[in-house]
């Protein structure tokens, strides 16, 4: 997958905001866009909308759609509004769950889904209808204004391109308002750092068992993301409450954060874990947009 900036995709605002249906329902298919707000979230900061090939509205706007691909939408507005947002918006088209064949996809190895070719426990449970592509190129896209694609890829595989993901808009959107939350509270950070955003089913497999990962992480759907604040960029945690300590009083801060945001914005519902430090890592949160409340750790 490369970097696309083909003519077709330099659309005209008001045609671009009447046809094209790009808002994910759980990230990785199509419904209808209501509004400008629609494509750049609750927070205003998503940068990147999803779409499968040959979305009928996308068909709408002509030339073809198959090719999985980022397509910056720079330059293509006209009104103030839709311009300013368009500016910074990536269409990326998605590969279809079909190309993962005996648990590959080429030479990446993805494993298989909990509930894939039966019926899952609920639509959140449900296989993912396709896969955003990261290449060498496209690997510090933006898809939101603190995060890359790269933040959210399986951390295996480090030699083998492309590499392929699943990621919701919705934990996007929830990531980048619990920045302004926690930031409203006083405590300035800059943003977060991921240190675990989606999980192949083969990786996520590795850890299953007691005192470890679930076998129906969210991880897997791409709604989930566990993350920390690190400006000083020492890979772990900052001392949040300025105590002199980094412990479980800072995850706290982050976690209540989140917790702000979803009583907020109750469609953002979902997972809240708290976890402490290890000898391997620091304190952390997972933060997720399963569309149930769970709460653990702490």
């Amino acid at each position: 997958m490369f970097l696309k900036a083909r003519p077709v995709y330099l659309l005209l605002a008001a045609l671009f905001l009447a046809a094209l249906s790009l808002v994910p329902a759980r990230g990785t298919s199509a419904t209808s866009l209501g509004s400008l707000s629609a494509l750049i979230g609750v927070s205003g900061k998503l940068t990147a909308i999803f779409s499968l090939p040959g979305d009928p509205a996308l068909q709408q706007l002509g030339g073809s759609t198959g090719e999985p691909g980022v397509y910056p939408l720079a330059g293509a507005g006209s009104a103030a509004a839709a311009e300013a947002a368009l500016q910074r918006l990536n269409l990326i088209v998605l590969k279809p769950f079909s190309a993962k064949v005996n648990g590959r996809i080429g030479t990446y190895r993805m494993g298989n889904w909990p509930y894939e070719g039966r019926t899952p426990r609920s639509a959140s449970y449900a296989t993912p209808k396709g896969f955003i592509e990261v290449t060498r190129e496209t690997f510090g896209t933006s898809v939101s204004e603190h995060f890359k694609l790269g933040d959210f890829v399986t951390k295996d595989q480090r030699d083998v391109w492309p590499k392929y993901l699943v990621l919701d808009r919705r934990l996007l959107d929830k990531l980048e308002l619990t920045i302004a939350e926690i930031n409203r509270m006083g405590y300035h950070v800059k943003g977060f750092s991921v240190m675990s955003g989606f999980r192949t089913p083969q990786y996520n497999e590795q850890g299953v068992g007691a005192g470890g990962r679930s076998g129906v992480s969210r991880h897997q759907y791409g709604d989930a993301a566990d993350v920390y604040p690190d400006d000083d960029r020492d890979g772990r945690l900052d001392d949040l409450n300025r105590d002199g300590r980094v412990d479980l009083k800072d995850a706290k801060i982050l976690a209540s954060a989140a917790e702000a945001v979803e009583t907020a914005n109750p469609e953002l519902v979902g997972g809240i874990g708290i976890y402490p430090a290890t000898s391997a890592h620091g304190p952390f949160v997972h933060i997720d947009a399963r569309g149930t409340r769970a709460r653990w750790g702490g």
